[in-house]
């Protein structure tokens, strides 16, 4: 997880400038739906805070944190509060939030490490909140440019959900939004804490 932190804190920039005007609004709209008007969002994993801001423009109240220093920076500076610096691992607390957006965030998360930070998340949603998590196509762990991939199918990404005792509400396959990245996909999964 080290290598992957360094990646991010080593190549803000480039990928900064590479996400920051990708156009999630079709994941963030189907996300607002199951979020109550105003309610309380945590951006797991914010990057930029290029989706942090959309839901603040949408009037939520937000929080957010990201592994990388560099892009905590960044995110800050963009939403105008402090982005904590902390890795998921590291999460604590319980019934805090109407929804938990992981946008292309877990799947950094080693396998081994999934069930924990799974529950450290689902203990943080409220009742009836709503977790959404993206994960490149895959069915394998893997290594990349200095980073960790946890590639996922619908069927691992819905057992993952149902074993953390989320209910799945939503699960499908979309393009990925970058002009650059036309042949690649990603498996997008909503689930609400019952």
């Amino acid at each position: 997880m080290n290598e992957t932190i360094d990646y991010y804190n080593n190549n803000a920039e480039s990928f900064i400038s590479g996400t920051l005007n990708a156009d999630m609004s079709d994941c963030r709209n189907r996300f607002l739906r199951y979020v109550k008007p105003g309610g309380r969002i945590l951006d797991a994993g914010c990057g930029s805070g290029r989706d942090s801001l959309a839901f603040l423009k949408e009037g939520y109240h937000v929080d957010a944190f990201d592994a990388s220093e560099a892009m905590c920076c960044f995110a800050s500076e963009l939403l105008g509060f402090t982005v904590d610096c902390k890795r998921f691992e590291e999460l604590t607390g319980e019934s805090e939030y109407d929804g938990i957006w992981a946008c292309a965030s877990l799947l950094h998360v080693r396998n081994k490490d999934l069930p924990d930070v799974m529950l450290r998340l689902k203990n943080l949603l409220k009742p009836k909140g709503i977790l959404y998590a993206s994960f490149k196509e895959g069915s394998y762990e893997r290594e990349k440019n200095g980073r960790v991939f946890n590639d996922m199918t619908e069927d691992a990404c819905k057992c993952l959900f149902q074993n953390t005792r989320l209910t799945v509400l939503e699960l499908f396959k979309s393009q990925d939004v970058r002009e650059d990245r036309s042949g690649e996909f990603w498996v997008n999964v909503f689930g609400i804490k019952d």
